[in-house]
């Protein structure tokens, strides 16, 4: 068979797949990873707002996370995950708490991580997450509550007494956490002022009733605080154990994790990733649906830009998020990619939200010319600091829309592009790749995905008319496997989304790489036969180095790399 026949079968199969999973309203919404550590956070949270209120969905998480236990004792972030730290010790302390932790986790914590003390516990979480304490501390206070740790002394403190100041100072005041974790910084700050008392105990407990009101101004209607349930979860217990089970926020944040239980007994790592998913199938297979379709599409997506400033990270209107639901905020991959879907599904008419969302961008744009996830200048955290994949969008979004905005917007538009594409040249390694933020591979030694990095960039910047270095294409061809297929760095285990994503890149260089695509095609196509094409295969990252797995990202990326050779 010839590698055009393999790649006509492949396209075929993946594109009647994605466009049977359209929802309704024509969008798509995908299925997240089931969680061990959202299960264990969320059973841990409902049992202390009220143990006999949520016995059903308590029980259910705790079959949940025992089902799915590996054999020594611990638990991967997703189920298709190898062991990890932060998996196991959440669900240890669940577990724990509730009076059912197996033997073998206990011994995984003993000898596989070496902690045999508190003081081993505390160091060796704090010493993984390091100078970011987004994640770390609201990990050591679930534990300090179970009763695993009991020095309260030995975790950091949170100073909620800060989000009562005016949000545009937050850039400046070298917070512990990341722009996103506002509302674990005040619940878990609250806790402790109660629970581990000082000589300005009472000059901050004065300031806890200003410290609500900000966190209820920051909650959004389903109660989901950025529709995850780890953060909401970790807000709702620290509330609950400092004396506020009753208020609104705990209460709301209950209703959201007993609305997004799922019927396996688990919680994914956030409800979903409509928007996001959405934009990639757009990209992939919008010249599939009619014209009727493709507008009701494009509105809809219109429609879900935001209309005023966002109360979580003060961002101005016109960005887009990576759902539709209330808990969403926009971030700048998410606006990146409805750009660049309403141009596909407009065919590049211009429409206000378009011109909003261009400056949206503009605004979002840091100092040194990249592009961050949610706030400009939150540069002290990765989490926060630019990134080149989602820069990279942003060239793409930009360069597609600009001879269509008005004339006095196409030099802001201009501006901001160069300015980008200086600092993505910038930015790249020696080897000729980029290291993304939010993707990683978990098969990886450092956990690192400058395949990933590299190829998106590529393609991005390739399909903007944007001229690219040969290194990233020499990069690319010298991390193909044996087997074909690419993982994230040279020398990691294939996988089909990452296989994908390279090849998309490479059909920009089809006359160069024409004997790197037939193998990495022929890779495809051996997973076609095996049965494994669509497996899950995690990839994002979530908060502080959380995997997940998206059923969708095998589609999307499959169809477009297979398009993209036409």
């Amino acid at each position: 068979m010839t590698t055009e026949e393999k790649r006509q079968i492949l396209l075929a199969d993946a594109t009647e797949r994605l466009l049977k999973m359209r929802r309704e309203d024509g969008m798509w919404e995908g299925h997240l990873s089931s969680s061990a550590i959202s299960t264990a956070v969320s059973i841990f949270a409902l049992s202390v707002i009220d143990r006999q209120e949520y016995a059903q969905e308590i029980g259910k998480g705790l079959h949940w996370l025992l089902d799915t236990m590996k054999a020594e004792g611990s638990w991967g972030d997703s189920v298709e995950s190898p062991a990890n730290m932060t998996a196991t010790l959440l669900s240890y302390t669940a577990l724990s708490h509730l009076g059912r932790v197996p033997a073998a986790t206990e011994n995984y914590i003993r000898e596989t991580l070496g902690w045999r003390n508190e003081e081993q516990l505390v160091n060796g979480v704090l010493a993984y997450y390091g100078g970011d304490l987004t994640f770390s501390v609201p990990i050591l206070m679930m534990c300090a509550l179970a009763g695993i740790v009991s020095d309260w002394k030995r975790i950091p403190p949170f100073p909620f007494e800060l989000a009562v100041l005016p949000q545009r100072t937050f850039r400046f005041l070298n917070l512990p956490v990341v722009s996103y974790a506002i509302p674990a910084l005040i619940a878990v700050g609250i806790l402790q002022n109660r629970r581990r008392r000082t000589w300005l105990s009472g000059v901050r407990e004065w300031l806890v009733p200003k410290a609500l009101r900000v966190l209820t101004r920051l909650q959004p209607e389903d109660g989901g605080f950025l529709e995850a349930a780890p953060l909401t979860a970790f807000v709702s217990m620290c509330l609950a154990e400092a004396g506020l089970k009753n208020h609104p926020v705990t209460l709301a944040c209950a209703r959201f994790l007993r609305c997004t239980l799922r019927e396996d007994g688990a919680w994914p790592i956030d409800t979903n990733l409509a928007g996001w998913v959405t934009s990639l199938s757009c990209r992939a297979l919008a010249h599939r649906l009619s014209a009727d379709e493709r507008k009701t599409l494009a509105d809809t997506i219109r429609g879900n830009a935001t209309r005023q400033q966002h109360p979580f990270t003060g961002a101005p209107a016109g960005g887009w998020g990576w759902t539709n639901l209330s808990g969403s905020v926009p971030d700048g991959d998410d606006t990146s990619g409805a750009l660049v879907a309403l141009h596909t599904l407009l065919d590049g008419q211009y429409v206000p939200e378009v011109g909003a969302g261009i400056d949206w961008l503009i605004s979002l744009q840091n100092r040194d010319g990249g592009m961050p996830t949610f706030c400009r200048g939150w540069g002290k955290l990765p989490f926060d600091r630019s990134t080149p994949d989602i820069t990279a969008h942003a060239i793409l979004a930009m360069s597609l829309w600009k001879k269509a905005l008005p004339l006095e917007q196409q030099p802001r538009c201009q501006k901001s592009i160069d300015r980008m594409t200086a600092w993505i040249k910038k930015t790249m390694s020696k080897e000729g790749a980029w290291t993304p933020l939010w993707f990683g591979d978990q098969d990886a030694t450092d956990e690192k995905n400058p395949v990933y990095g590299a190829a998106t960039i590529i393609d991005y910047l390739q399909t903007a008319d944007i001229a690219m270095t040969p290194a990233a294409k020499d990069f690319l061809l010298s991390c193909q496997n044996a087997d074909g297929g690419w993982g994230g760095n040279k020398g990691v285990a294939s996988k089909v989304t990452l296989t994908a994503k390279a090849l998309c890149a490479l059909s920009h260089y089809k006359s160069e790489c024409d004997e790197a695509i037939r193998r990495g095609v022929d890779y495809l196509y051996r997973q076609y036969e095996e049965g494994t094409l669509y497996r899950r295969e995690p990839i994002g990252l979530y908060f502080s180095r959380l995997w997940y797995s998206e059923e969708l990202y095998n589609y999307t990326y499959l169809i477009l790399a297979l398009r993209q050779y036409e």
